[in-house]
């Protein structure tokens, strides 16, 4: 049985966000800080008296009961709820006993959506998006989030004050859009969830368990829409298979001293079979709608990555998607990732022409890229560029592989 020092890092990851959703909905939007401070009160709450008096029969119903007393208390004695909120939220009576603080499974599923389509606001910065989903939907403390985002909770901290104060002064409900709107905001959600799960996949901070934390977040959150009758559409599926089909090879990208393993120096044996399979069901589901998102194409192009096989079919059909991908949506970095599969397809010679088109200048990618085109062709141009890369660098985790990359380049 789980110790109680275990227990409650558990349970928080697991049901702080459950309850601080339920109850922002409960409280709107303006008072995300009091649904936040009840859940926090109530795990210290929790902490307190089980170290006391031991473990509940059932933890997690105990901290549902004491989060909703909390919440009937602060209705009960804050004399704005009496007066004015509890009137707005359509209460006929302030009396305690006739407020519903409903934690059902279906109102905290339904709960969670509505809120990852209020914080996923346009109105706000995509990092501001992230860090309140993180916060909010995820349970992430502020210390993680910086973290993940490799700066300090205080930055953290006004990040998450301005983008709440912005939610507040534009009004925004905590509620499904309407059907004709449900596409463009969906459409947000989803690049959301995208940058949510690169900032893990890509992180260049060096804590491997916050960046698996929020590749899983991420998928959860995804995988909330897909039980959505309302988002349940081609394009969150593709996002979903992609994240299956990245997520898959997590643990075959680092050795034991967290150094990066390059693709094609992996060990296909920790390929994780079941999220390979289940991205393939995704993949399959969005492919029965009319509409072709960048997720789609990424999503193929993540498929043809889990065959480690280098067959002429699968690096065409690589390129192939990532000319269709440019044409959708063109990003510098897709239109490197073209160049490699261009050369595995038509041959180094062609890659290096197309790869000093680029001219990327300060991208440390960039030079690591056209060092590797050229450890076949010049090692001493090589080498040139792999040391422009080493000195654009940011992470250890990419200044080690450049390192062992210069090595090769020694005549």
């Amino acid at each position: 049985m789980m110790q109680q020092q275990e227990l409650i890092p558990h349970l928080f990851r697991t049901e702080y966000r459950k309850i601080t959703a339920v109850l922002c909905k409960l409280f709107g939007i303006e008072h995300i800080e009091i649904a936040e401070d009840i859940v926090s009160d109530t795990f210290l709450l929790a902490s307190e008296l089980w170290g006391h008096k031991g473990l509940p029969e059932n933890p997690a119903a105990w901290l549902y009961v004491a989060a909703k007393n909390k919440a009937k208390d602060h209705f009960k004695h804050d004399a704005i709820f009496n007066q004015k909120i509890v009137q707005q939220l359509g209460y006929l009576s302030p009396k305690t006993d006739e407020i519903e603080i409903d934690l059902s499974e279906k109102n905290i599923h339904d709960s969670q959506l509505q809120m990852l389509f209020a914080v996923c606001n346009p109105v706000i910065p995509p990092e501001a998006q992230i860090g309140l989903a993180l916060r909010i939907l995820c349970g992430f403390g502020i210390n993680e989030i910086a973290a993940a985002f490799l700066t300090n909770k205080e930055t953290i901290n006004k990040r998450l004050f301005r983008a709440k104060e912005k939610l507040r002064q534009e009004q925004v409900k905590i509620e499904f859009p309407g059907n004709n709107e449900i596409n463009k905001r969906l459409e947000n959600v989803l690049t959301t969830l995208y940058l949510l799960f690169n900032e893990g996949y890509y992180s260049a901070g060096q804590n491997i368990t916050i960046r698996k934390d929020l590749c899983v977040e991420a998928m959860r959150l995804t995988h909330l829409l897909t039980e959505s009758a309302l988002a349940n559409t081609p394009a969150v599926n593709a996002l979903l298979a992609l994240m299956c089909f990245q997520s898959s090879r997590f643990e075959a990208r680092t050795n034991q001293t967290g150094e990066t393993i390059l693709y094609q120096d992996q060990d296909t044996r920790l390929w994780n079979r079941e999220l390979i399979t289940k991205g393939k069901h995704y993949l399959n589901i969005a492919s029965q709608g009319d509409k072709l998102s960048k997720y789609h194409l990424e999503a193929g192009i993540g498929y043809w990555h889990t065959i480690k096989t280098n067959s002429p079919e699968k690096w065409e059909n690589i390129l192939q998607l990532y000319n269709q991908l440019l044409q959708i949506e063109y990003s510098p970095i897709a239109a490197l990732n073209r160049t490699y599969a261009l050369a595995m397809a038509n041959g180094i010679p062609e890659a290096i022409v197309e790869a000093e088109k680029l001219d990327l200048k300060n991208n440390h990618l960039y030079y690591s890229l056209l060092g590797e085109l050229y450890l076949s062709e010049d090692k001493t141009v090589a080498a040139r560029h792999f040391n422009k890369a080493l000195q654009l660098a940011h992470s250890i985790a990419d200044k080690t592989v450049i390192r062992q990359k210069l090595k090769q380049c020694v005549l």
